[in-house]
């Protein structure tokens, strides 16, 4: 795999980031540390993990696997936000509940610092100044390199950058956002903002949750268990996805397919890859099979026209104030 540097930090990270929600749920310890060993055999740095992925068991599998390992060679985020006790205060992104998650974090993996510490999701309840400054101050302590964000709208994007500049505290480097070929609305707000400010963009969900290899084309309802969406409990969310616009990206992926040979699901991972503004698409697996295909999405490229058959297929209505009406009112006059 080749490396990217992770928006405006000098931080090198593979294009493919190994996700590790399955760890210790569809996959075992013995499988997960297998799957890590495919990761690292084809020259993988980055895993993601989260201190609520099975209840904490993977951090831990995460962990037992990073001894073995020279710690500098691997960049290591987790994340802190949802629920972890029964406490009123077990949940959130108060300095109370990050700092408490980051020591019980640490324990779990077996390390004494995050490369990445990442938030979760936004807390209604707690203001970004707390939030921010309890992140900056985990950067000076040496506990975390990095802080980043995940499921921030945009304009809670670049209002966490603006408070950290106004106090100069340490800036977010990454956006953790849902983007595939399904879910584009993050093009709209999310991908603009991260480009101005230059952070990384690690896609989750790049293929679905699995919707683009192709393999529920017949309808969720045979969907098995072991699978995400056979397990998951939004299986709405799911189903909203049976429409015409996800069959028309389905026919125009297997026509690629057909055309160059390769795996629906590579196709579709190619598409993210090839965006420039995207660092690594984060890609889980439940095996060392569904990885090393994964991997193969990195070995070659989409042509233009490909692409372009592509982006036709799956581009979303744009409505004001994204439409070119919009774009034309804000450029008239104004462009040299």
């Amino acid at each position: 795999m080749k490396y990217k540097k992770l928006g405006w930090s000098g931080l090198l990270v593979s294009e493919l980031c190994l996700g590790a929600m399955t760890f210790g749920w569809h996959a075992d310890e013995e499988t997960s540390h297998k799957i890590m060993n495919k990761f690292e055999e084809y020259g993988g740095n980055f895993i993601d993990t989260a201190n609520v992925y099975s209840e904490g068991k993977s951090e831990e599998i995460v962990g037992k696997w990073m001894k073995g390992r020279k710690r500098e060679d691997f960049v290591v985020a987790t994340k802190v936000r949802f629920r972890t006790g029964k406490g009123v205060n077990s949940v959130g992104l108060s300095r109370k509940h990050i700092l408490h998650s980051v020591n019980e974090s640490l324990r779990r993996l077996g390390l004494d610092y995050l490369d990445i510490l990442q938030l979760h999701a936004w807390d209604p309840l707690t203001s970004l100044e707390e939030t921010l400054g309890t992140m900056n101050y985990l950067v000076e302590e040496g506990l975390i390199r990095y802080v980043g964000l995940s499921n921030f709208r945009g304009w809670q994007i670049q209002k966490g950058v603006d408070i950290c500049e106004k106090n100069g505290w340490e800036k977010p480097v990454s956006i953790q956002s849902q983007y595939n070929l399904i879910a584009r609305g993050t093009e709209f707000e999310i991908l603009p903002v991260a480009s101005y400010n230059n952070l990384g963009v690690l896609p989750w969900s790049p293929l679905a949750g699995g919707f683009l290899t192709g393999k529920y084309e017949s309808g969720i309802a045979s969907a098995p268990k072991g699978t995400r969406i056979g397990e998951s409990q939004n299986k709405e969310y799911y189903e909203k996805l049976e429409n015409e616009r996800v069959k028309h990206i389905l026919d125009a992926l297997k026509g690629v397919a057909e055309e160059t040979g390769r795996l629906i699901g590579d196709i579709a991972l190619n598409w993210l890859l090839n965006n420039n503004i995207v660092t690594s698409p984060i890609i889980g697996a439940r095996n060392e099979t569904q990885l090393v295909e994964n991997i193969g999405a990195t070995e070659w490229r989409l042509t233009t026209e490909q692409m372009a058959l592509l982006n036709d297929a799956s581009r979303l209505e744009v409505t004001y104030p994204y439409d070119q009406r919009a774009e034309d009112q804000q450029r008239r006059d104004r462009v040299i």
